[in-house]
């Protein structure tokens, strides 16, 4: 009975512990609600954002989720409710994050401008502010499981990547890659010798060139000496007769133009005979550039000369393997 009566004590000053705790608490949510203000922010999800999470702004708690639900146009709208007195930032704007590794979560309040340097919230963040009606343009951070997942599955991938080129760089490929750096060898070695056959002829085109400087100095001497020779010629009149000479050619010139004007004249007498002739070539012409008749198909077909080369290949094989066999086809008997 005793007993009884201390249980019956103990669960009552317990259920009041309980409501005096409860109360305060309450009291002290309607203390705080009492002067803050309730805004609406947009978002393309909220992840594991939840009623009554806490909103901070700076590290600082300032209020608390009041609700979330679902919005038009495939949007999710959560409401903040921020405690009074607080000095919001020029362009709010909503930071969904991860707060600590036990699944809790919390609305952090950015300005705009100070968005963080992350592409896919600053994606949704001007998604958001595009599409108008006052609500804070919001975005999500991923959680610590999304990059958890995100870093297994990189991980995954690096070493399927790896057992790739483990599987690539067999004995095989090793083999094929020290034959290609001895064919690169051999090739660096025929260039070496490439190289020295150029150089060899590049001296010899230089020991031309000294030749033919040699050649064109004594022709020089020989141009002086002549010059001296017009020279002299001309003190002893020979040059006078070089004129009488020049203008006896000069009136052979004359007959001979006198003798190609009456040639012309005859051939203008002749006229109509020229133009058929003419037009007699150019029917010839017409007919070989179309390829009619024997001249046109000798002309216009390859055939001739594919085979004319191919017998001018097959005398110089022929003549090869005689200078090369002599014996094969010429045998020479003293006795």
């Amino acid at each position: 009975m005793k007993r009884r009566d201390e249980l019956v004590v103990g669960v009552t000053v317990f259920g009041a512990l309980v409501l005096v705790v409860a109360g305060t608490l309450w009291l002290s949510q309607a203390d705080l609600a009492r002067g803050a203000t309730t805004h609406s922010a947009r978002f393309r999800t909220v992840g594991g954002l939840g009623v009554g999470d806490p909103v901070v702004l700076r590290g600082v708690r300032v209020g608390r989720v009041a609700g979330i639900r679902l919005g038009e146009r495939n949007w999710v709208e959560a409401d903040v409710q921020i405690y009074g007195d607080v000095a919001l930032p020029a362009d709010p704007a909503i930071v969904a994050a991860s707060a600590s590794l036990f699944g809790e979560w919390q609305a952090g309040i950015i300005s705009l401008a100070q968005a963080p340097d992350d592409p896919n919230v600053r994606r949704d963040l001007a998604e958001a502010v595009a599409e108008g009606d006052g609500l804070w343009p919001g975005a999500t951070l991923p959680d610590i499981g999304q990059l958890t997942a995100q870093a297994g599955r990189i991980a995954t991938d690096i070493a399927s990547v790896s057992s790739r080129i483990q599987q690539a760089f067999d004995s095989t490929a090793v083999m094929q890659l020290q034959e290609s750096i001895r064919d690169f060898g051999r090739v660096a070695d025929q260039i070496a010798q490439f190289t020295e056959q150029q150089t060899d002829v590049l001296r010899g085109v230089g020991e031309r060139l000294d030749e033919g400087s040699s050649v064109l100095s004594r022709a020089a001497v020989s141009l002086e000496a002549s010059l001296a020779r017009v020279d002299s010629a001309t003190n002893q009149g020979e040059l006078t007769r070089i004129l009488e000479n020049t203008q006896v050619a000069s009136e052979h010139v004359a007959e001979a133009t006198r003798g190609f004007s009456e040639l012309v004249g005859a051939a203008r007498d002749n006229q109509q005979s020229l133009v058929r002739v003419i037009h007699a070539a150019d029917s010839v012409m017409t007919r070989i550039q179309n390829r009619a008749g024997t001249i046109g198909l000798l002309v216009g077909d390859s055939t001739l000369y594919v085979e004319t080369t191919l017998a001018v290949q097959q005398l110089r094989s022929l003549l090869a393997d005689i200078q090369a066999n002599p014996r094969k086809y010429f045998k020479f008997s003293v006795f």
